[in-house]
């Protein structure tokens, strides 16, 4: 149970944690007023973290894969 909690319980932490930010996101942009250029390079910062994220979770599936 704590082995599912953990790694379940992260990956939908996260990914409801990337929902909330893209929320964050569009009302930085649209009370700032940035613009269509500004908001893309916010959203580009935040799929940025997003990849970085996918990619750990990609690297510890083939390292666990690779292990067996």
């Amino acid at each position: 149970m704590d082995q599912w909690l953990t790694e379940y319980g992260v990956t939908i932490g996260v990914g409801g944690l990337i929902l909330f930010m893209v929320f964050i996101i569009w009302d930085l942009a649209k009370r700032s007023n940035a613009g269509v250029f500004g908001t893309m390079i916010l959203y580009l910062a935040l799929a940025l973290g997003v990849l970085g994220f996918v990619i750990k979770i990609a690297i510890s599936y083939l390292l666990e894969r690779g292990m067996n």
